[in-house]
């Protein structure tokens, strides 16, 4: 299969959740923060799951990326039970981890390293997934030369190289500002178009969500559970002039009466990343 072949399918990343719970900590300090999680997401199916801060959201995503361990049920992956980290399940954080020392190539073609490709064929490999990303250009550069969105873009890549059945994003675009993030999830957008790989995608952002998703996991505050699951119903491509119909903003209503309702105390989730 060449790379591009693999970089296109669709058979694959089917995430299948059963009755799981997570505990965090030990002893006296033990609490559980999620609950009796049951939820499947289908191969190249975009889901957004969307609650207030501390509902467990990024727990459930470091269980799928292999970091924690489920003290009840089971998570799989193409049937395949989670045992661990592996690059064919790829995560995104809030803050990117890259190698400042490395240029913006090297950092890219690092995954590939690790998994014993040749260096002619990292650095196509490194160039081809720049290229998607619209960072041909930079690729000679350091992270420091980079701005937020640009470094985000890097950290994206460097995901992407590895061909993840599964992209697991842990509210990536909330520390830029407004009109960076608003082309962030364009362009997360446009990839996911042409990859289909199976996105899951966290946030306490409904307007991101609804912007972003096939469908929508709302969570309750912590233990976390499933409260709704939303299909989003605006078709594709999307632009973000979807935010001004009545369908946008109904939806929106619905998603912020669900989380005042479950959790009343909590601050509000912002409803403006696209400049509304």
């Amino acid at each position: 299969m060449s790379g591009r072949e693999r970089l296109m399918r669709t058979d694959a990343g089917r995430i299948a959740a059963e009755h799981v719970s997570i505990e965090l900590g030990q002893g006296a300090q033990a609490f559980e923060a999620v609950q009796d999680v049951s939820l499947t997401v289908e191969p190249g199916e975009f889901v957004c799951i969307l609650g207030p801060s501390g509902c467990g959201k990024s727990t459930l995503l470091g269980a799928l990326a292999g970091h924690i361990t489920p003290s009840k049920g089971g998570l799989a992956v193409d049937d395949t039970p989670i045992a661990g980290p592996h690059p064919d399940r790829g995560i995104v954080f809030q803050h990117h981890t890259l190698f400042p020392w490395k240029s913006i190539r090297e950092n890219v073609s690092f995954g590939p390293k690790m998994l014993g490709f040749k260096k002619a064929e990292r650095r196509r490999m490194a160039d081809e997934i720049l290229d998607l990303v619209g960072l041909s250009d930079f690729s000679d550069r350091y992270p420091r030369q980079l701005s937020g969105g640009m470094q985000q873009r890097v950290e994206l890549a460097r995901v992407l190289v590895n061909r993840p059945r599964l992209l697991l994003m842990d509210e990536p675009f909330s520390a830029l500002d407004a009109l960076t993030r608003m082309r962030m999830q364009e362009l997360l957008l446009d990839i996911w178009e042409r990859i289909r790989t199976t996105i899951l995608f966290v946030t306490h952002d409904i307007d991101e969500a609804l912007f972003l998703a096939d469908r929508i996991v709302v969570m309750t505050a912590r233990p976390g559970r499933i409260l709704e699951e939303i299909v989003v119903p605006f078709s594709r491509p999307r632009a973000t002039e979807i935010v001004a119909l009545p369908e946008f903003g109904k939806l929106k209503r619905h998603c912020l009466d669900l989380l005042r309702a479950e959790h009343p105390s909590a601050p509000l989730p912002r409803l403006t990343p696209l400049g509304l």
